[in-house]
Parts: C-alpha cells; structure tokens; sequence
C-alpha cells in the first residue's frame, strides 16, 4: 500500500482536475449538464483511480488502476479539444491544460511499464 499523496503523478492529476474545475466555469451554461460534467468526471476519475490502485496490494492492482486513469486521460484530452474547437475554450487555457495532460499521461505510461516489465 502507498500513501498516494506523496505521488507525483497524484499531485499533478489533482492539480490537473483542479484546473479543469475552473476552465469548465467558463463553458456555456448550456453545456452544463453535457460536455462540462464530462470534462470534470473524466478530470477527476485520473488521480481517483491512482488513490484507489495506491490502496491495492500488488503492484499489478495498482497497474490496473493506472491503466483506468490512462483511458480517463484520453477521454480528457478529446474533450478539451472538442471544446477548443467549439469555440467554447480559449486556447491559451486549451493549450496550457492540454500540456499538462500529455505530461501526465507520459507520467502513467512510464509508471505503468515499471510495475509490469513483461507486457
């Protein structure tokens, strides 16, 4: 079991969300419901399934958790960029989020390949 707090990869992914938290106040209320509650459930889903795979015993678990937070990521990353492309997201808030995701994401990969080297 690892404390997921002192994970980088956590910090950067609840920094992340807290990001996303903020740029989605600025979405059309119409998109409230829709692309808004995506964005920030898919946001928050990245560093939930670090803290959960954290609490598992084996690293494989813990793999597996990161492998969901990766699938979150993605949904994230298409997300951003349907809202950049609706016109609804600025790009210097696209671009700046966007970066850190990519980051992260490369963060999740390299994390997972050091829990699994034969996969």
């Amino acid at each position: 079991m690892r404390d997921f707090r002192k994970l980088q990869i956590w910090v950067r992914s609840h920094g992340l969300t807290l990001d996303v938290n903020r740029i989605t106040k600025s979405l059309p209320k119409t998109e409230t419901y829709g692309l808004v509650g995506q964005m920030c459930r898919s946001a928050f889903s990245i560093p939930t399934n670090i803290a959960e795979g954290s609490g598992r015993n084996t690293d494989k678990d813990l793999a597996r958790f990161l492998d969901k937070a990766m699938g979150s990521a993605s949904e994230l990353e298409y997300q951003l960029l349907l809202a950049y492309d609706l016109n609804d997201l600025p790009q210097n808030a696209y671009k700046t989020t966007n970066d850190e995701l990519i980051e992260i994401k490369r963060m999740l990969n390299t994390f997972i390949h050091k829990l699994t080297p034969n996969s």
